[in-house]
């Protein structure tokens, strides 16, 4: 599974706080920290980008 941010993010920080292990908060918005989302945490992914928002999560 692949993660991306889009620049719709409003850098609200429930992504990070709901998958640290891939989300972190950068200067202006959210970031992604791994290139392939480790299987572990595909669950929370996939709730944060269900959870977004402004829906700025895209999931692959």
């Amino acid at each position: 599974m692949t993660v991306r941010i889009e620049d719709t993010c409003t850098a609200c920080g429930l992504c990070c706080d709901t998958c640290p292990e891939v989300f972190e908060m950068g200067d202006d918005m959210a970031q992604v920290k791994v290139d392939e989302v480790p299987a572990e945490y595909e669950d929370a992914v996939q709730q944060a980008a269900d959870e977004c928002p402004v829906e700025a999560i895209i999931v692959g």
